[in-house]
Formats: C-alpha cells, structure tokens, sequence
C-alpha cells in the first residue's frame, strides 16, 4: 500500500541561504518564511532571481506586512507569466477584474472558497502555475489559516508498485464538482471546464514527480469501474490529507502574502472562524503547459 519502506528517507537539502532576503523554514519539506523584501516595490534581477529559487525548493513562501495595492498585486503576478481569469469570473461571481480574485468569507457566506484539500484550478486545460494570496483582514479570535502539502513527497510516499500503477493513469478534473455542487453556481454556457491530467505529472523545472488528483476537482480515473476509481481516489485524499509529514500550516496576519506553486502542491482553507471575517485577493498565474506525465 502506502509507502512504509519510504516513510523515514531524508529529505533532500534545501538552499536557505539568499543574497536579497532571509528565509526560516516553516518545515523540512515544505514552505517557508520570507523577510528583507518588499514586494510592493519592483524586483531587480537579483531579488526575482532569488524568489523563483526559493519558490521552487521550497513550494510555499510566506512574506509579512506587505501593503500591496491590487495593481501593485497584479504588477507582481505578471513577473512571472500571464496572469490567469477564474473561471466562475465568467459568471460576475467573483468580482469585477478577472485578473483578481476576492477571498471573502463573512457570517452570511454559505461556504469558503477552497475549505478542503485541492490544487487551483485544474479543471482548465493549462491550470495556474503560480498563485499570490493576499490576505486583508484575519478573524478577530484567530484561525483562518491555511495548510499545504507537498505533492511530490505525497508522490515519494507511495510504494513502488503504487507509483508504477498510478504513473500508467488519467484523471478527469470537472469545474462543476466545486462550482456547482460545493458553491450551488449556475454553470455558464456550454458548462464549466473539464479536463484530463495525468495521476502522475512531471514539474517542468525541477523534474519531481507529482501525485496529481484532488478532492476539489478529480471527478474519476478514466479506464477503471466506477467501484475502482472511487476507491482508488478515497486512498489517495486519505494519503494527502492524513499524512502530516507532507504539511505546512500558515498562519495569516493582515498583509501577509503568499505565493505557492500550484504544480506541485495542494492547500485546504480551514474555516473555523464562524461567525468572524477573513478578506483577501488571489492573483494567479498561467501555466505555459499542460501537466505532462513521466516519459
């Protein structure tokens, strides 16, 4: 089953040392906290080099008091790629710019966006590479935070016969299992998207092998009985979603920043702050690819 055999190996080593900032882990495996950088500002060539180096060991970032405007946001996003537009923005259900997405949770929401184990987006056909969460306002009482996994160690878990089974597989990612069934959206025309990834994909800069299905879109794996492909799926959102090695928890205060790669991660929004407040905005960016299995 799951990977006994794996479950002790040594983590690779991380670089934590950087010439534009100062990095604290948050775990061995996973994120990490960022100070010494202004990302209101524009980064000079030394500062992003180091940002795409520490976002890549890495996978989450965390930076405090950052007072960013929604265009200094975006300006930010654009360094790294194209900046992706929701899906649901199509329906004027998650504001006016669709560049930018509104995290609101407040007492009179029937839910909050991402409030279980999912990666953004991959129901599209070229999901977000990237994606910059920043976070306004905090539940007075605390909570509210965020966790994340880290799909290639969730991949290195795995026995071996697991990892050759599930590497020979595709899933199916359905915009309407989250949209509509979980946020009751009508679907726009000709419905939400619908895509099929590979169980196992291969992050294009750092050649990790990544398990590559969610509990917010993985609607089925094609070639296997609906019995098999639901059993098969619960084992897998069991193995992400109960294996703490594989988290790291942020803890958000007002103006705090995170990005994270979405390749190779998934995070769980934890709404245990009924009946307080948490606002913010997400800008993401567009992947150049679509995942790609191993070869």
């Amino acid at each position: 089953m799951l990977g006994e055999t794996d479950k002790h190996a040594e983590p690779a080593p991380k670089q934590r040392e950087y010439a534009s900032f100062q990095l604290q882990s948050l775990t061995p495996h996973i994120g990490a906290e960022i100070s010494g950088l202004d990302l209101a500002k524009p980064l000079d060539e030394i500062q992003l080099r180091d940002l795409e180096t520490a976002w890549r060991e890495w996978k989450v970032l965390v930076l405090r008091d950052q007072a960013l405007s929604s265009e200094e946001h975006k300006a930010l996003g654009r360094r790294f790629g194209t900046l992706h537009s929701h899906p649901m923005h199509k329906m004027k259900l998650r504001g006016d710019d669709p560049e930018v997405l509104p995290v609101i949770t407040t007492p009179e929401s029937p839910y909050t966006a991402g409030d279980g184990w999912h990666s953004d987006v991959t129901c599209d056909a070229i999901p977000p590479k990237f994606s910059i969460l920043h976070i306004h306002e905090t539940p007075e009482s605390g909570g509210g935070d965020t966790l994340f996994a880290n799909m290639a160690l969730a991949f290195e878990l795995l026995s071996d016969t697991m990892k050759d089974f599930l590497s020979g597989l595709t899933a199916v990612h359905d915009g309407a299992l989250p949209y509509v069934g979980a946020y009751k959206s009508k679907p726009p025309e000709g419905g939400y998207p619908q895509s099929e990834h590979p169980v196992i994909t291969v992050h294009p800069e750092s050649g990790e092998r990544i398990l590559f299905v969610n509990s917010g879109f993985t609607s089925h794996i094609k070639g296997l009985s609906p019995r098999e492909s639901r059993a098969l799926l619960a084992l897998l959102f069991d193995h992400i979603a109960t294996t703490p090695r594989l988290h790291c928890r942020v803890q958000w205060e007002p103006d705090t920043v995170t990005l994270w790669d979405n390749r190779c991660t998934q995070h769980h929004a934890v709404w245990d702050y009924y009946p307080e407040c948490r606002r913010g905005e997400r800008v993401s960016v567009l992947g150049e690819e679509a995942p790609a299995g191993p070869a």
